[in-house]
């Protein structure tokens, strides 16, 4: 069964729930009881053993935990004699049976349960009569790793909680990631890797510090498996909602995972795994979400710590955090003299260019470009995630770039590698096929700059899109047709994005014109300035702020000067404008032409409704 078939008939149980519980409130039920089933279903065929495995060493007076795991095959194990098929046997106590069956678990397991508070949910099912009617539901499911994959799985529990999340107006970009962007994410970040990690017994450790339900560690793990099925990935993350990271923590247990590499809690005020340093990461970080609940610990880290903590270069404004969470990945960055590290995040457009020289924002990209930690930055499609349809970018960051990438930046713009869906999920109207991730992998891994060519012909209609690398010649057009040239890939020296701020100042006057000067200190003898008049103009660091003001400044206002005091340095990634192409107006004589043609067939239409 494919995942949108399974994932639907899990969404069916709503229909027992509907008049009892609110829409929002389904996944309280479904969520919890689907992972109860899966878990289920792993241990079903070592149950026996199990049991009888806990009864000999409870007698020998042993703690039988690891000798339970073991005999499990599975990271965790249940001894009670139930499980979600015979509770139904018992309709009577199918809640005092269930709660026993979890109090079974070992200690991981229940704390999955504990996240959900599942023990409230089992108490209302049981008042409003339904427990039996949904616990006989899941138990009709085979949710078995044999019949559903880790990957399936993992898809799953991401289109329920993207139905759920729908239903409680959640906030774009909270949930989780596309499967086909974190696919691009970890060829990436994986791509000059191939030699390495094919060799036997390599052992890689990633890490995403808004882990979510687990989506970015699996993809990465099932990338890395499929090049080498010895390769071991130790997986690290950590996640704020309970709910997904008691999927996430189930997820980890099925693949074998140690699950106390998954930390709860806020990443930005408590760090899960302080001092430790990753091969990889991968992020998704809410969009434009505050982060006022943990103003208070940020800015004293930043404050009392400055670089020897996580957000030395600077604080982005307080109503978008994103850009914190890419300064603590730059902590958790395995130091270069060790290996090194390479990490994706995806952001939307604010951090590119948001905050003018000085300012939080500003600080930070000076601070990622003037190191050389930005390797590229890609423009995914608009229309891309379940929540949001607003522009999305993955950067790609890393502390050992290879010799020809140093001092550069690769932006590459993939906004128009996408399909249209057959059906939208909620925003997401487009998606990239396993071609267009291909494509854009390939531009990144060949570090070139490079053009599309769009051949339409005659009628107007596109016929071709060729992708030109530098030095090879573009398409020829076809009669009457033309071919359309835009830039895709460009690569850009770190300077390029910086700038100096000055700030130019104008001398006051009195009322008979004449300036005035200041009458003591520094000032003294010297043109006050008149604020009225004061300007700011932002000069390129590749050109002399001299030479530019004389040839900008100088001829409109000869008595202008600098205030050399005020000069800040900034920078900003103005993506849009680097790949911006100037189409020129028509001829007037063509519009005129269009404009008639159209006042003939209005006219035409006009005379025969009144023949």
């Amino acid at each position: 069964m494919s995942s949108p078939s399974l994932s639907a008939l899990i969404w069916s149980v709503a229909d027992l729930l509907r008049g009892d519980y609110k829409p929002a409130d389904y996944g309280k039920v479904i969520l919890p009881f689907t992972i109860l089933r899966r878990l289920d279903c792993a241990l079903a065929p070592t149950k026996a053993d199990v049991l009888a495995e806990f009864q000999a060493q409870s007698a020998a007076g042993l703690n039988p935990d690891p000798f339970l795991r073991r005999k499990s095959g599975q990271s965790f194990f249940n001894t009670s004699p139930l499980d979600l098929p015979k509770l139904l046997g018992d309709p009577d106590n199918v809640a005092a049976n269930l709660t026993a069956y979890i109090q079974a678990f070992s200690p991981e397991v229940r704390d999955i349960f504990e996240r959900f508070e599942f023990h409230n949910q089992v108490d209302r099912l049981a008042k409003a009569k339904l427990l039996f009617l949904v616990a006989q539901k899941f138990a009709a499911f085979d949710l078995h790793p044999d019949a559903v994959s880790n990957s399936q799985m993992g898809s799953v529990f991401e289109e329920l909680i993207r139905r759920f999340a729908e239903l409680s107006n959640e906030t774009a970009g909270e949930h989780f990631t596309p499967r086909e962007v974190i696919r691009l994410m970890v060829n990436l970040i994986f791509i000059e890797d191939d030699a390495a990690l094919t060799k036997p017994g390599v052992v890689r450790t990633i890490y995403d510090p808004t882990a979510g339900t687990g989506g970015m560690l699996s993809v990465a793990e099932e990338h890395l498996k499929a090049q080498n099925p010895n390769a071991q990935l130790t997986m690290f993350g950590q996640e704020l909602n309970p709910e997904s990271y008691a999927i996430c923590k189930a997820d980890m247990l099925i693949k074998g995972q140690d699950v106390r590499q998954i930390a709860f809690g806020n990443t930005l005020s408590d760090d899960g795994h302080p001092g430790r340093t990753f091969d990889y990461m991968l992020a998704n970080p809410p969009f434009g979400v505050e982060w006022k609940k943990v103003e208070k610990e940020v800015r004293a880290e930043h404050e009392q710590k400055g670089f020897d903590g996580r957000f030395g270069p600077g604080l982005p404004r307080v109503s978008d955090g994103s850009l914190l969470f890419l300064l603590h990945m730059l902590s958790k960055m395995r130091p270069a003299a060790e290996g090194g590290c390479r990490f994706g995040i995806v952001l939307n457009g604010s951090p590119l260019f948001t905050g003018g020289a000085g300012s939080g924002e500003s600080e930070i990209r000076r601070h990622l470009l003037e190191s050389d930690l930005v390797e590229a930055i890609i423009a995914l499609p608009t229309d891309m995630f379940f929540n949001t349809g607003i522009a999305t970018y993955v950067w790609v960051l890393t502390n050992r770039k290879s010799q020809d990438r140093k001092g550069k930046v690769q932006l590459i713009d993939g906004s128009g590698f996408w399909r249209k869906m057959r059906k939208s999920l909620g925003s997401k109207r487009k998606e990239m096929g396993e071609d267009d991730i291909a494509t854009v992998t390939r531009l990144f891994g060949a570090f070139v700059e490079a053009e599309v060519a769009t051949v339409i012909d005659a009628s107007g209609a596109t016929v071709s899109r060729v992708i030109v690398e530098a030095g090879e010649t573009a398409p020829e057009a076809p009669e009457g047709g033309k071919v359309k040239i835009a830039p895709l890939s460009r690569i850009l020296p770190t300077s390029a994005f910086g700038y100096r701020t000055i700030t130019v100042e104008r001398p006051l006057k009195d009322e008979a014109g004449k300036v005035v000067v200041g009458q003591k200190g520094k000032s003294k003898d010297k043109p006050l300035p008149d604020s009225a008049l004061r300007d700011t103009e932002n000069v390129p660091l590749t050109e002399d702020v001299g030479a530019y003001f004389r040839r900008e400044v100088l001829p409109h206002a000869p008595d202008a000067w600098i205030d050399e005091a005020k000069t800040r340095v900034g920078y900003e990634i103005p993506f849009n404008r680097q790949f911006y192409v100037f189409e020129p107006p028509r001829d007037l004589e063509e519009i005129d032409a269009d404009l008639r043609a159209v006042t003939d067939r209005i006219k035409a239409m006009i005379e025969g409704l009144a023949a």
